[in-house]
């Protein structure tokens, strides 16, 4: 059974930094891309980060590019989201995503892109 559970969410204030973790089991975290995803209220969910299986690669979205830093621990079976500088319209729902077959490239993540998904963590930062 696929698992995906993030932890690490909170309230934080504009400037500070938090850091994310998903962990995962049941499936082969070896050779699948994870993304991370956030959903603001009222806004679509939004491919935030990548990390792919094989070399490595990661992706970045354009308003975190600098700020957050996406890493992985096949050992352990851990990805994460070092998240810093942390603005007031970074607050949303962060989720992370697992599939075999996606390799993170420039074209960023995509929700129809992943199968199995977490059940999120609530970021807030405050001004």
């Amino acid at each position: 059974q696929v698992q995906l559970v993030e932890s690490g969410g909170g309230l934080v204030q504009a400037g500070g930094s938090l850091r994310l973790s998903c962990a995962a089991s049941g499936f082969a975290f070896d050779y699948s891309a994870i993304a991370w995803f956030r959903q603001a209220p009222g806004k679509e969910r939004e491919g935030v980060s990548c990390i792919s299986r094989s070399d490595g690669s990661t992706y970045y979205a354009d308003s975190v590019k600098g700020r957050f830093t996406i890493s992985r621990d096949n050992a352990k079976n851990l990805v994460y989201l070092q998240m810093n500088s942390l603005k007031p319209e970074d607050t949303a729902v962060y989720y992370c995503a697992a599939d075999e077959m996606y390799y993170c490239s420039d074209d960023g993540p995509r929700v129809p892109d992943f199968g199995s998904w977490g059940q999120g963590t609530q970021v807030t930062v405050s001004s």
